[in-house]
C-alpha cells in the first residue's frame, strides 16, 4: 500500500542509528570491480536516510516495513525490487523491536552511472541504458517476471569472480532496462537539498525522534537537539523530506502499531500508550485515517499473514 502525494509520510531511518553520528554513505568500489555487491543485516551502521551519487539495486529478501523512496512511501515484502538513481535520499525501515536482528535482508548492488556512460562512447550497444538510468533518477519499483528473474540473476553473482560476475550484472542491467514491469515511485517535484550537511541534520535529527517518538517528544526537542531554533529547522525538515514533522511522527507510531497488532495479542490500549500516544480516541482515530481501518479490523486482516501494511 502507497499513501497520495498529499499524504505521504516522512523518510524514517533505522532503530539502529538512534544516539549514533549519522554518517553520509561513502560507496567505496574495489579498484578492479565496475560494481559493488554485498548482502546486509537489518538494522546495521549504513541502514539510514542516505543518498549517493552511484545507482543502487535493492532487493528485499526477508521482512516487510516502510520503503522511503524520494517523497514516496509505501510497504514493502521479500522479493521487492527497486533501482535507486544517483542522489536519490532512499530507506528501508522494518518496524522491529529493539535489539531485533534480520540476517541478510538486503541485497545490494552499487554501480556509478559514469562507467556506463563511458563505455556507451566505446560500445554503442550500452547507450540503450542511457534511458533506464535517467528514469532510475525518480526510483523504479519492478515487479512480475522481471522481478523474478532479476532476483536470481542477483544471487547469482555473489558466487561469481571476474569477467562472468561483470556478465551477470550486465544480464541484470539489460532485462530491467528491457521492461516495462516497473512503478515510478518519487514524484518530478521532490528536490531536497542535497549536501552532505543538511543531510547530517536530518539524519542527526530522525536519530533523535527514533529515540523518543513513544515519549511526548515535540518540534522544538528535536530542534534543539540538532542545535536550530524551531521554525528553521521545521522549515528544512519540509523542504528536505516534503511532509511535516507531525506526520513523521505518526508514520513512526503507527508503523510501530502495526507491527505489535499483527504480531501479539497486546491489548489495544495497551498499545495506544506504548507507541507514544496518551488518549485511545486519539490513537484509534488517527490509526483509522493512517491505514483505513480501525486497529481492531487490522488485527483480525493480518493474522496468519503477520505483514505490516503500513
Amino acid at each position: 500500500m502507497s499513501t497520495s502525494p498529499n499524504v505521504r509520510q516522512t523518510y524514517a531511518a533505522s532503530l539502529a542509528t538512534s544516539g549514533l553520528a549519522a554518517k553520509f554513505e561513502h560507496v567505496l568500489t574495489a579498484e578492479h570491480d565496475t560494481f559493488l555487491w554485498r548482502l546486509d543485516d537489518y538494522p546495521w551502521k549504513k541502514s539510514l536516510w542516505n543518498f549517493h551519487p552511484e545507482v543502487e539495486i535493492h532487493l528485499i529478501r526477508k521482512s516487510s516495513g516502510t520503503a522511503y523512496i524520494g517523497d514516496f512511501i509505501g510497504t514493502f515484502n521479500p522479493g521487492d525490487l527497486t533501482v535507486v538513481g544517483s542522489n536519490l535520499p532512499h530507506d528501508w525501515v522494518s518496524h522491529i523491536a529493539k535489539g531485533e536482528r534480520i540476517d541478510q535482508r538486503d541485497l545490494v548492488v552499487q554501480f556509478h552511472p559514469d562507467k556506463i556512460n563511458q563505455v556507451g562512447n566505446i560500445l554503442p550497444e550500452m547507450k540503450r541504458l542511457n534511458a533506464f538510468l535517467t528514469a532510475s533518477q525518480r526510483g523504479l519499483r519492478y515487479s512480475g517476471s522481471t522481478a523474478r528473474r532479476a532476483s536470481v540473476l542477483l544471487e547469482r553473482i555473489g558466487a561469481t569472480r571476474g569477467l562472468e560476475r561483470l556478465v551477470e550484472f550486465l544480464r541484470v542491467l539489460d532485462l530491467l532496462a528491457g521492461s516495462s514491469e516497473f512503478e515510478v515511485l518519487s514524484s518530478a517535484e521532490f528536490s531536497p537539498t542535497i549536501d552532505p550537511a543538511t543531510l547530517d541534520t536530518i539524519q542527526r535529527a530522525i536519530a533523535y525522534i527514533h529515540g523518543h517518538f513513544m515519549e511526548n517528544v515535540q518540534l522544538p526537542d528535536v530542534a534543539s537537539a540538532v542545535n536550530m531554533s524551531t521554525n528553521t529547522f521545521s522549515r528544512l525538515f519540509i523542504k528536505n523530506t516534503g511532509r511535516s514533522f507531525t506526520d513523521y511522527i505518526l508514520s513512526l507510531r503507527i508503523g510501530r502499531a502495526c507491527r505489535i497488532l499483527s504480531e501479539s495479542d497486546v491489548s489495544i490500549t495497551d498499545i495506544c500508550y506504548e507507541v507514544g500516544y496518551r488518549n485511545l480516541s486519539n490513537f484509534n482515530r488517527s490509526f483509522l485515517r493512517a491505514v483505513g481501518r480501525t486497529p481492531s479490523d487490522y488485527r483480525r486482516a493480518s493474522r496468519g499473514k503477520r505483514v505490516s501494511e503500513y
